[in-house]
């Protein structure tokens, strides 16, 4: 079954929070994977999977290149 599309989404620390304070990036984890997904889109935000790696290289990109 998978998760709530609510459930267990955390904030990006490095989301923009000027304007109306929706322009940032979520994360979960789904066992030994992530999803990732633009919470200014609400609901309608497509839900991207990532593995374990893979977000691990998102997270290392963003470090270097905020």
């Amino acid at each position: 079954m998978s998760p709530n599309r609510r459930d267990g989404w955390r904030k990006s620390t490095r989301s923009n929070n000027s304007g109306n304070g929706q322009d940032c990036v979520e994360a979960r984890a789904t066992g030994a994977a992530f999803e990732v997904r633009d919470s200014k889109l609400g609901e309608q935000s497509p839900i991207f999977d990532l593995s374990s790696s893979d977000f691990a290289a998102l997270l290392d990109h963003g470090r270097r290149n905020g």
